[in-house]
């Protein structure tokens, strides 16, 4: 995956109903400012309202996925900078379709929460991983924490946090945060495989049970809505597409109506 474009705040394209989001300020490691955090936030909304885009790829230029909140930022925006930064993550998280993170190198502090919002991650077998945050004094953000506790579990959490500690692709791989590690010249096949299974599910079921999941590791159950979102699919002509298909031994054409 070979990119030239401008170094600046993230670009968002959308190809064969996959958008792709990519950082790039290589020159910096994919550092994120404040314009980053905006243009990010900018690219959900939009992404949100657009049913035909039915899998989100975020990833970065160069040879680091992203350093985190730039420094720079942080000093000069103490109180709402970390806030900014949270809702920018949530952005990512809430995102109504499937989301992959393409790990394209190493990844540090509040990067690493953003690769956790997405839906799966898929990284280079030679990338690691920094949540230096005690050894700068931060105290994270509380979504933040919440996502790596529901998402890696208490023991991982307080490795990560509290020591630390970096973390290689094996590792990352044993605690959850890896889906898979990949050599650079497997990469791109590998996200591959994953984006064509996501566009080869009906997007109502897809998005609707990704909600579904996410809420329920929130401890955010609501039998009321989790039945509203099985009806809708219970209704649809995706179902009734997905019966037929699976008798005429076909490939089924989901409309997500």
């Amino acid at each position: 995956m070979t990119h030239e474009l401008p170094a600046g705040p993230p670009h968002c394209t959308v190809v064969d109903g996959c958008a792709t989001i990519m950082l790039n300020r290589p020159a910096h490691h994919n550092r994120l400012h404040r314009e980053d955090l905006a243009a990010l936030q900018a690219h959900c909304q939009a992404l949100a309202g657009q049913p035909e885009v039915r899998v989100v790829l975020l990833t970065a230029s160069g040879p680091s996925f992203c350093a985190g909140y730039h420094l720079g930022d942080l000093d000069a925006d103490a109180h709402s900078g970390p806030q900014r930064f949270e809702q920018t993550v949530d952005a990512i998280e809430a995102l109504p379709m499937p989301t992959i993170c393409r790990l394209n190198g190493s990844v540090y502090g509040g990067a690493t929460d953003l690769a956790l919002a997405c839906d799966f991650r898929i990284g280079l077998d030679t990338m690691t991983l920094r949540m230096p945050a005690a050894r700068l004094g931060l105290h994270y953000y509380p979504n933040g924490l919440r996502r790596y506790v529901s998402r890696l579990g208490l023991a991982a959490a307080k490795r990560m946090f509290l020591l630390a500690d970096t973390l290689h692709a094996p590792e990352l791989l044993h605690i959850g945060y890896l889906d898979q590690a990949a050599s650079a010249a497997e990469l791109d096949g590998r996200v591959q495989v994953l984006v064509d299974a996501i566009r080869a599910g009906a997007p109502l079921a897809v998005n609707g049970m990704k909600r579904s999941l996410d809420e329920i590791a929130r401890g955010e159950f609501d039998l009321e809505r989790l039945a509203a979102r099985a009806a809708l699919c219970a209704g649809s002509e995706d179902l009734r597409e997905g019966q037929a298909a699976f008798a005429q031994k076909r490939p089924p054409r989901f409309t997500g109506r």
